[in-house]
């Protein structure tokens, strides 16, 4: 079996590149730089040359492909007509091909609750792909998720240790972090019984880190971590939507519009996970079990990026500090 993983340098792409490799697959990357996938070859997976904005290029990806696995994502810097072009278009040629292709299953990672909020650009091309992989009758897989550890390193730690300002909401809703090589596990976990399975069903499968965090206790951690104390100014949600609703009424703000619209996002109650205390994952009676103690905590986590970020520091200072001595010594 041979699978094609789209997106596999993004962060969580290529986590489910390496666990794919690790448990005897065939794995083809598609990508439109073959430099810059240079390492997804290293660990054995072939690179196939592709580019959604040119849907003549996707036909020649899916030769050999039994199961496709998109793990592409937006930028969050991204327009939106790039966005459009890529994220929507893009991947509705894709599903075509697959069909056509006589794919076996598709694997999406959509957001979880994003239907709800169909006001936000991005979460609207979600949605939409999930309805185009529905109507299209290719088996299909979607893993709906909140947010990655990883995504907390920009919102957070580096803002604590550059002793930047974050803006954040007083607010004591949590939500359910997830560590994208846990995802990556369970994804292929997922894979495996698949195959033990002969008929082709669907499903959507809400994925939720072993814990929920509010933003208060995420940068109470941090905090703890890094050795600083953060520098917050916090925002009402009543004043944040009132700023949205007052960018919305340029094209020049909709970008920020966009963004503080993620808001209503946090506010919500959906997004506050109920855990079981022992099972992550047992749907539909699928046999498939994920212990919560199986998965990284958000503690040890952040506790590893510190310890080899502020490890990292101490050697820069220390580098530098060598070399104005011997600067000085010149002179």
């Amino acid at each position: 079996m041979t699978i094609l993983v789209v997106g596999g340098t993004g962060t969580l792409g290529r986590q489910i590149v390496r666990e794919l490799l690790n448990n005897g697959f065939i794995v083809n990357c598609l990508v439109r730089n073959i430099r810059k996938a240079g390492f997804l070859r290293e660990w054995g997976a072939q690179l196939v040359y592709a580019d959604l904005k040119l849907p003549e290029t996707i036909p020649n990806a899916l030769k050999g492909i039994s199961i496709v696995i998109d793990a592409s994502t937006f930028r969050a810097e991204d327009e939106f007509a790039r966005l459009e072009e890529i994220d929507l278009l893009g991947k509705i040629a894709l599903i075509k091909a697959a069909k056509i292709a006589n794919i076996k299953r598709f694997f999406f990672f959509s957001v979880k609750a994003g239907e709800t909020f169909q006001n936000i650009p991005i979460l609207n091309l979600k949605n939409k792909i999930e309805l185009v992989l529905n109507d299209s009758g290719i088996p299909f897989t979607i893993f709906k998720i909140s947010a990655f550890y990883q995504g907390l390193i920009l919102q957070y730690a580096i803002p604590v240790l550059e002793r930047q300002t974050i803006f954040t909401t007083n607010d004591l809703i949590s939500n359910s972090y997830i560590n994208t090589q846990d995802v990556s596990k369970i994804c292929v976990k997922f894979l495996l019984f698949l195959n033990t399975q002969s008929k082709k069903k669907n499903y959507v499968i809400e994925l939720n880190g072993p814990n929920s965090w509010s933003s208060k206790s995420v940068i109470n951690l941090v905090e703890q971590f890094a050795g600083v104390t953060a520098k917050l100014t916090y925002i009402p949600l009543g004043i944040l939507n009132l700023v949205k609703i007052f960018m919305s009424f340029s094209k020049w703000t909709w970008e920020i519009h966009d963004r503080l619209a993620f808001s209503e996002i946090f506010s919500d109650s959906s997004l506050s996970s109920s855990l079981n205390d022992k099972k992550f994952l047992d749907t539909e009676n699928l046999n498939i079990q994920f212990l919560k103690t199986d998965m990284l905590s958000l503690d040890d986590y952040l506790e590893e990026y510190f310890s080899n970020m502020l490890k990292k520091l101490k050697d820069l200072n220390y580098d530098q500090n060598q070399a104005s001595k011997r600067k000085k010594l010149l002179f």
